[in-house]
């Protein structure tokens, strides 16, 4: 894999963004070190405007950056959670046939991001669930607690400040394509 110098300054600013963003200064402390984080729309944003691959290491990373200074420590098994989420997210531009980057964001588009946060909540952070359980004995109803919380509150979180992140860059997108074709 041979990622460009842009590519890489792009998930570097992603990754800081998302990793200080998630620390528990700036989120909503919810249950035994899960937090509720506006980061997540960050996260969100990285992942939709760049793809799945730097949706994934934006959210692997940060979450990585997040677990270093939150004190804590480190725990793989979600750091993976996030990274999943990105990549789920960063789907969005194939499946919409990028059309944000003509400028639209339908009722439909809408969904179907929302639609990607919530399975991408779902999958990476259960898989990071269900990997506690087996690899650190965590309880089961604790990780479940947190996996719930989660996938719900994130979800809850990317589509409110999504829906108007995205509606302001596809405004920006319409306004930039007018110019170009005036």
């Amino acid at each position: 894999m041979n990622l460009s110098a842009k590519t890489v300054v792009v998930i570097a600013i992603g990754a800081a963004l998302y990793g200080i963003g998630g620390l528990p200064m700036f989120g909503i402390p919810v249950f035994a070190n899960t937090t509720l984080k506006p980061a997540m729309a960050v996260l969100a944003l990285f992942s939709v405007l760049f793809g799945p691959l730097v949706g994934f290491l934006v959210g692997f990373i940060g979450h990585w950056v997040t677990d270093m200074f939150a004190g804590w420590g480190v725990w793989l098994t979600w750091i993976l959670g996030s990274g999943i989420v990105g990549l789920t997210i960063g789907f969005f531009s194939v499946l919409t046939k990028d059309n944000l980057k003509k400028g639209i964001l339908s009722t439909k588009d809408f969904v179907l991001f929302v639609l990607l946060a919530f399975i991408g909540n779902v999958v990476g952070y259960g898989s990071s669930a269900f990997l506690d359980t087996i690899l650190y004995a965590e309880p089961f109803t604790k990780v479940f607690t947190q996996l719930t919380i989660i996938a719900a509150g994130n979800t809850f979180l990317i589509a409110i400040v999504g829906f108007f992140i995205l509606k302001n860059v596809a405004k920006r997108n319409a306004m930039s394509r007018n110019l170009t074709e005036a």
